[in-house]
């Protein structure tokens, strides 16, 4: 464990930040040891991205200073960051797709008079960079062939090729598999042996137990506790962070209805491959896999993004409206879309816009064509009232909500309508504790209400919480139906490796972590 006394390489001071009505920073003073590894906590919109905005010089603070090894860092200048040593991983990643990864790195780093690029000096200090911290990664790999983990450790590369000595990571599991999650944590620490410090954000409770030092904790914007890791527990850790104790709703036998969607050898070319399944009302059929068996294309399909190449697909009895958005939204199909930031919302649009996008044809959104904005805002205001949306009126732009709000906010646009069918793909991903809480309970509540619930996730926790039945997916296929009562994560565990009985069905086609 890291000696907590050392002298401080990082020093925030009484920093506070506002973007109009909102105050996001209320005099936050934080310091960081050299070789420490500090885990700052908070629920979604706690202030902890701005905060590190503005030590990175994306932001400039109203009031208070950020110093690095004692010399006070010009507000509003990531040059001036990056010189002093301070490195930012974002959580969604700033690579260029077509590029390698060693002309991801080397962007930027030269002057603009020199002709041609000195790689060869740049990939004798890329080795030396990996061979020290334990980043495996070919430097002529395009990034585009590269998976979701390879190109995490091609931006901490980038940052550490900025002789970076203070490394933040904003939310870096959030798109990561449970391995994916380990193998960083373990370069984590082993980088914080080598002398880096490093700052993480992050709401997953055992992940901040497993891998941090020390913890801070934010809520409203403001720091209220800290603690050593060693002298904490998860409980604390959860009930400081959202201000109350927090307990994840229980799930209660179903009492199934008819049959609302149903699936019989439906493909989709290179994606699925005869797939079959049924969801009644008032149950929640779990679809769980490791992440790129497939699970995508099946949510893209139910939402009307992709067509099926094969089989047979019916809603209510009669054919599936295949690509046709608007016919799945008249038959009452509500779509919780996997990534909510670029296909749930507009985030240059405003709240009240976003509610009502996909319903303006309802006569209590728009008459002769024309937007009833009174209306429109007064459902929007009542919906967040409703479902806890935090951050904002209905005038607000939904980019400025956190994560945690913008999938609150899709929930409640879909929810508040009783749909028939809720296709849920990745629900609670890159939540905090508290909203997950609400997430998990609001898709109960439509279950008991009647609705048919297909929950699409990678999170075998999730799905066994949740899940009346549950079936794998693996390289585009389906196993047989499991009744989530009589389950076990062992059962469970090997359905998603690929450890199926049937001789025509995948077999030890992942590994699972249990």
């Amino acid at each position: 464990m890291h000696n907590l006394r050392t002298p401080s390489v990082l020093s925030i001071k009484g920093v506070t930040k506002r973007f109009g009505d909102t105050l996001a920073n209320d005099s936050v003073s934080i310091d960081l040891s050299r070789g420490e590894v500090l885990a700052l906590l908070g629920e979604n919109g706690a202030g902890k991205t701005t905060l590190m905005n503005i030590l990175f010089g994306h932001y400039a603070a109203d009031q208070g200073s950020v110093s690095v090894h004692g010399e006070v860092l010009p507000p509003g200048s990531p040059r001036a960051a990056i010189k002093a040593g301070v490195g930012m991983v974002h959580q969604h990643f700033s690579l260029a797709p077509n590029l390698t990864v060693l002309e991801n790195i080397m962007t930027g780093t030269q002057p603009l008079w020199r002709w041609r690029l000195d790689t060869r000096t740049a990939r004798k200090k890329i080795a030396t960079i990996v061979k020290r911290f334990g980043l495996p990664v070919d430097p002529d790999a395009r990034v585009a062939e590269l998976s979701v983990g390879e190109q995490q450790r091609v931006e901490i590369l980038k940052a550490l090729y900025n002789d970076a000595r203070i490394l933040i990571l904003d939310e870096p599991t959030a798109v990561l598999t449970n391995i994916e999650a380990e193998h960083l944590f373990a370069t984590l620490r082993s980088m914080a042996a080598n002398g880096l410090s490093l700052i993480f954000i992050s709401h997953k409770l055992n992940e901040v137990m497993n891998a941090s030092d020390r913890v801070v904790v934010m809520r409203e914007g403001a720091v209220v506790a800290e603690r050593e890791t060693t002298k904490t527990s998860k409980s604390e850790l959860a009930e400081l962070m959202v201000g109350r104790q927090v307990s994840r709703p229980v799930r209660t036998p179903s009492q199934p209805g008819g049959l609302i969607l149903e699936a019989c050898d439906v493909s989709v070319t290179g994606k699925l491959s005869k797939v079959t399944f049924k969801v009644h009302a008032g149950e929640i059929l779990g679809i769980v896999g490791v992440a790129g068996n497939g699970q995508s294309a099946l949510g893209e399909l139910l939402c009307g993004v992709l067509h099926a190449t094969g089989g047979i697909l019916r809603l209510s009895g009669a054919s599936f409206p295949q690509g046709d958005v608007q016919a799945l939204l008249r038959k009452g199909v509500a779509r919780i879309p996997e990534d909510r930031s670029t296909a749930g919302v507009v985030g240059d649009m405003s709240l009240w816009e976003n509610v009502i996008l996909e319903r303006c044809e309802d006569k209590r959104f728009a008459r002769y064509g024309l937007i009833q904005r009174e209306a429109s805002r007064s459902h929007t205001n009542q919906l967040l009232a409703d479902f806890d949306v935090r951050g904002g009126g209905s005038e607000h732009r939904a980019r400025l909500l956190s994560g945690g709000n913008i999938q609150k906010l899709i929930l409640g646009r879909n929810l508040c309508e009783a749909p028939t069918l809720l296709i849920a793909a990745q629900p609670s991903r890159g939540l905090d504790e508290g909203a997950v809480a609400a997430v998990y309970a609001r898709l109960l509540q439509a279950r008991d209400e009647g609705a048919a619930v297909l929950l699409i996730s990678e999170d075998l926790d999730e799905i066994v919480l949740l899940a009346d039945r549950i079936q794998a997916i693996v390289r585009g296929r389906l196993s047989a139906s499991v009744d989530a009562e009589q389950a076990d994560a062992r059962q469970l565990g090997l359905l998603m490796a690929g450890d199926w009985s049937m001789d025509d069905e995948p077999r030890g086609a992942q590994y699972v972590q249990l």
